[in-house]
């Protein structure tokens, strides 16, 4: 039962029915004082297949309410007639959020859910709309993790229907998103007030969060998470749903269930950062005035020097894109980062299982010059000692070249954080793939003919594709949040460090793997096929090509299947798609003028999100 203890799996009859038994002794023979029921429950469910029924008194959740949208277009499976709002009245565990995670809500009260279903909401002020969501609607998502909490139910709210609502039919503000916002003497916020609910400190915006005070763990997601915000909030939102800071134990001297820590998160409590690992404007480096540079772990931005093309590689007619897929995602399996504060250390032996930050002159690596150097995000060779996070020091070793650390900065408690986070958007992304008709199963020619019409297949779907894939970028960039606003001053603490997963240390880490991954596969390339790349930008690299397509100059064995080792063709992270092909000429052309190629690859002036 380790595994279910770690929250990690939920055991399975016969099994599940003598753990509840064991369960239920535990509970009466050591009776809870004083502690609240929600925790009660939460230390001995009543089943472990979903949350137990709320309590319908005095629902403890969140409505959302983005107010920007247009009209939704409910699916062809969808009932002509808006059958009545059902009441999950008291059905069996795990049934009662019937309707999925969200719904949009129309000027005529039709809420339109997931797989076609229209619910009728009778509300007319945000109040009753929050009431309904909570009570009625039967919206919300499951807990992803025994000692986590379920996700709250989204409301996305048209403009016909903000409106009906006494909402403005658009927000409007300044060109910062944040200045979106109600006034404090708006009649929908006093409302709001006067029914003794609350919203957060960001107000009413366009992700409004109406709330009262929780008591336990239940709220109220389904491929990802219900979204919280933008993609970028929604992905670090889903690391502490997949990974709760705390969990349920007893008191050995009063006997009580208290809040614990759950080991292999984050914690409740923000941690400062090394000075290397932290920003120029943060407190940690203003305070003590540190001058010793900063880990520069970022995605590859370089283009091959033109006078190193050879006359061969220019004849080639054609310049093609790869690109791979979920480049960050990919780097988070299996990624080991440091859970405890940083630790400081003069001339440590290195070690490459102990993640932190490293001291280390790498500029005596000597590597193929029509290759980016793995060290630097510009490609350049370093010149001399600089900070880098444990991959990257690593991958120097694992080319045979000795590393001297002059100083780190580690962490003595470790663990494989976004494992979880990885593994439900890496199921996410080849889902909605396959839904979309890119299947595992497909050669590399059927591929590449499904990823061409796989957008049109059904636009929706697609939109959640890009969703997968901005929540996973838009994720890892928010792990080093910087400040905004014109008035904020060097030294000052921002909002995103109070948070936990203020960790630059684990986006250097994310962003130090995908790197090392990428020099990796561009070099069992030049074995496989004595090809060097033109250029790579974050995940896309441009190769030289006698034709239109990867398949003239990917590795493959004579069984024709893929050589290992180098790219190769697939729809899951870290596999490679076709991201664009021009003419060699083109490519030349860009290189001579000092523009990366991998930029413009796809056409239409196509810039790639680096990240953040």
């Amino acid at each position: 039962m380790k595994n279910y203890e770690n929250g990690r799996s939920e055991p399975k009859p016969p099994r599940l029915e003598a753990y509840q038994r064991l369960l239920k002794v535990w509970a009466a023979k050591y009776p809870v004082h004083g502690a609240p029921a929600a925790l009660v429950q939460a230390a001995v469910p009543q089943t472990f297949t979903g949350p137990a029924a709320p309590e319908t008194n005095d629902p403890q959740a969140t409505a959302q309410a983005p107010a920007e949208l247009e009209r939704p277009v409910p699916r062809a499976a969808a009932s002509s007639r808006r059958p009545p709002a059902r009441k999950p009245a008291q059905p069996a565990v795990g049934s009662r959020v019937p309707h999925g995670p969200l719904a949009v809500l129309d000027g005529d009260g039709s809420a339109y859910g997931v797989d076609g279903i229209v619910l009728d909401c009778p509300a007319r002020t945000v109040v009753e709309l929050v009431e309904w969501t909570l009570r009625e609607s039967g919206l919300g998502a499951p807990k992803f993790n025994r000692y986590g909490k379920d996700s709250d139910p989204l409301i996305v709210v048209t403009a016909a229907a903000a409106v009906k609502l006494g909402l403005p039919e658009r927000l409007e503000g300044h060109e910062q998103r944040r200045s979106l916002r109600l006034p404090a003497d708006h009649p929908v916020v006093k409302q709001v007030a006067k029914a003794k609910w609350q919203l957060t400190q960001r107000g009413f915006g366009p992700w409004a969060r109406i709330y009262r005070k929780a008591q336990g763990r239940e709220r109220y997601a389904q491929r990802v998470i219900t979204p919280r915000g933008s993609t970028a909030v929604s992905g670090l939102e889903l690391m502490t749903a997949l990974r709760p800071p705390t969990k349920p134990e007893r008191d050995e001297e009063t006997g009580n269930w208290v809040s614990g820590h759950n080991p292999g998160s984050l914690g409740t409590d923000p941690m400062d950062p090394a000075p290397p690992e932290a920003t120029a404007e943060h407190p940690v480096v203003v305070n003590s005035g540190w001058s010793g540079g900063f880990l520069n772990e970022e995605a590859y931005q370089w283009v091959r020097p033109v006078d190193l093309l050879t006359d061969e590689e220019c004849v080639l007619p054609y310049a093609v894109g790869l690109d791979l897929n979920t480049a960050f995602l990919a780097a988070a399996a299996r990624l080991v980062v440091g859970l405890s504060a940083p630790d400081h250390f003069v001339g440590p032996k290195f070690n490459p299982k102990i993640p932190g930050s490293w001291l280390v002159d790498l500029s005596h690596v000597e590597l193929d010059p029509r290759l980016p150097s793995p060290f630097t995000p510009t490609g350049e060779r370093p010149t001399g000692p600089a900070w880098y996070q444990t991959h990257t020091v690593a991958y120097a070793q694992e080319l045979g070249y000795n590393v001297a650390p002059i100083e780190a900065y580690l962490r003595r408690e470790t663990g494989a954080y976004l494992d979880p986070w990885h593994d439900r958007l890496k199921t996410a992304y080849v889902d909605t793939l396959a839904d979309l008709g890119v299947t595992r199963d497909l050669d590399g020619r059927a591929f590449l003919a499904a990823m061409e019409q796989h957008k049109q297949a059904d636009p929706a779907m697609a939109a959640v594709l890009a969703a997968i894939k901005a929540t996973v970028k838009g994720g890892v960039g928010k792990l080093r949040e910087r400040p905004q606003g014109k008035s904020y001053k060097e030294g000052e603490r921002w909002p995103a460090l109070e948070r936990p997963t203020w960790r630059p240390d684990i986006r250097a880490a994310v962003i130090s793997k995908a790197r090392v991954n990428m020099h990796r596969k561009l070099r069992n390339m030049v074995e496989l096929t004595g090809l060097f790349p033109l250029a790579v930008l974050s995940d896309c690299v441009v190769y030289p090509s006698p034709g239109e397509s990867p398949l003239d100059f990917l590795p493959y064995a004579a069984s024709g299947k893929p050589q290992p080792g180098g790219f190769r063709l697939g729809p899951t992270p870290g596999l490679a798609k076709l991201e664009g092909v021009q003419s060699m000429l083109w490519a030349v052309d860009l290189m001579e003028k000092g523009l990366n190629p991998a930029r413009h690859i796809k056409g239409g002036d196509a810039v790639l999100d680096e990240g953040e």
